[in-house]
């Protein structure tokens, strides 16, 4: 039987490399030796490269060999009853600072803990199709099983009592014109700067904070001089390298860093943890397969001293390309400084019959209006827009919807896009010095980038920044709040190696 978390990371694996074009047939770039930190630890290499010429030939045990009639395998699915116990069960917020890391970084500041024993797995059941009679010639068929959940929700404890339930806001219709479509973006080169999580990194999150696989890094400025990242599923020991997976799930983490050099990379300088040397789960998750499987940051944001992000709870990973289902996209914060969150109960944007337009979020506040940018569940939505008050961020009664040039309340699911997709994994920039709109995604093959006078656009043509046929399923793309008209960096996730890589784009 299949653990939450194998069924997760499964489902995760088609979703990426299917939702991702092959770069089968794109001209690889010549092998070099895996790129090595300061440590001498091997990093990963995210770029389309040709095989090392110099491997030794693979074992003859190792070869692909016909050893008589193929054999198929052919899953059956089996419900399985999950109780699950109503209302969540509160968040561990157990936090411990972090003590200053060592000046060497090469000095590792945690103690390595012991590698357990390993226990064999348990052997699937097999129902096999075939007679030992059988000739030999002939193929086999054996019937695996694969249990499917089906969540039976039941009574549980109150643990808290419900948040109170914010005024109705009765918002105008207000008038919203389009400006001139600005030219694209000139984007002259490219380029990887280094990888920032996992084994190999500067950072060197296997070692520091129990950081050995993750995505995204979405970035938002906390204070003056700080940036908060926040990436998404992560796994520590147990981790290997091929995709997600392994132990030691968190459903997201954050980390801080205060590098404004960022031609070489972005420092960490600490992050939340719940133990010493320990990575903290900030919004809790089920991890119930068509409940809730997790919940994941799409962006985040200050207001004064209160930090605010969006994520979505994510109920199952399809096995339709490119594909996810979410319960709905909601907003949290925190009043202190990121360590510790609270899920706001009625700051939702529910996904009734799959027809939700705002599941994967990024908000950016400008002048007296946070402005939410979103797409549907999956990477091959439209992309709406709607703004709020600042004073009104939790308080969904009080959003307006960009519909036909204006700006119109209790509309969310009508918005018409703002850009058509197929878009995924938003991330949206206001940039002050040349004052404009900066929009990155993923659509289709590409990492792309728009800009616009405002935030309905009109959008220029996107310029590609990142294609997968240069850097294989890769995905995110999200930009760093330090960035500069001239200077673009962003993060990105790259599969099979699941981590994160910081990304420099020159513009003219």
């Amino acid at each position: 039987m299949r653990t939450a978390a194998a069924s997760l990371w499964s489902s995760i694996v088609l979703g990426v490399l299917l939702a991702v074009p092959s770069p089968a047939g794109a001209e690889q770039f010549p092998w070099v030796k895996p790129p090595v930190n300061k440590c001498g630890e091997i990093g990963f290499d995210p770029l389309n490269r040709a095989p090392d010429p110099n491997a030794p030939p693979p074992k003859p045990e190792e070869r692909e060999t016909p050893s008589g009639p193929p054999t198929f395998d052919v899953p059956i699915k089996l419900p399985q009853l999950t109780p699950v116990p109503i209302p969540d069960p509160p968040h561990d917020n157990t936090r411990v600072a972090q003590t200053n890391l060592p000046a060497d970084p090469c000095k590792n500041p945690c103690p390595t803990p012991p590698k357990p024993k390993p226990t064999p797995a348990p052997q699937e059941a097999e129902l096999k199709s075939e007679s030992s009679t059988l000739p030999t010639w002939i193929p086999r068929v054996r019937f695996r099983p694969e249990f499917e959940s089906i969540p039976v929700p039941v009574p549980g404890p109150s643990y808290e009592p419900p948040q109170p339930l914010p005024p109705q806001r009765n918002v105008p219709i207000e008038p919203a014109t389009l400006a001139e479509a600005t030219e694209p973006a000139d984007v002259s080169a490219v380029e990887l700067v280094s990888q920032l999580t996992g084994h190999g990194s500067a950072n060197r999150t296997d070692a520091r904070w129990a950081v050995n696989g993750t995505d995204l890094g979405l970035m938002w400025e906390t204070k003056p001089g700080q940036i908060a990242m926040v990436f998404g599923d992560t796994f520590g020991e147990g981790w290997e390298y091929g995709g997600a997976g392994g132990g030691d799930w968190r459903s997201n983490i954050l980390a801080y860093s205060s590098d404004r050099k960022l031609n070489d990379g972005v420092t960490i300088d600490s992050m939340v943890q719940d133990k010493p040397c320990h990575a903290a789960e900030l919004l809790g998750s089920r991890k119930i397969d068509n409940f809730e499987l997790t919940t994941i940051p799409t962006s985040g944001f200050a207001l004064g001293k209160r930090q605010f992000m969006s994520y979505m709870s994510v109920n199952h990973w399809s096995e339709t390309p490119g594909m996810w289902r979410t319960n709905f996209g909601g907003l949290a914060y925190s009043d202190d400084n990121g360590s510790t969150w609270t899920k706001d109960q009625h700051a939702k944007w529910e996904n009734f019959f799959g027809l939700g337009r705002f599941q994967v979020a990024a908000m950016v506040p400008h002048g007296d209006h946070v402005y939410l940018f979103g797409t549907p569940n999956g990477r091959m939505g439209e992309i709406g827009l709607a703004r709020v008050t600042k004073a009104d961020v939790l308080n969904k009664s009080a959003y307006q919807y960009w519909v036909d040039e204006n700006w119109v309340p209790a509309a969310e699911y009508i918005a018409p896009p703002i850009v058509d997709g197929p878009a995924g994994e938003l991330s949206v920039r206001y940039d002050a010095t040349s004052k404009l709109w900066q929009m990155t995604y993923l659509a289709g093959g590409d990492i792309v980038l728009r800009t616009a006078k405002t935030p309905q656009g009109s959008w220029s043509d996107p310029v590609s920044l990142v294609s997968t046929a240069d850097y294989p399923a890769t995905y995110g793309g999200f930009i760093h709040p330090w960035s500069t008209p001239s200077d673009l960096y962003f993060t990105m996730s790259a599969w099979p190696s699941y981590n994160v890589y910081l990304m420099h784009a020159r513009i003219n």
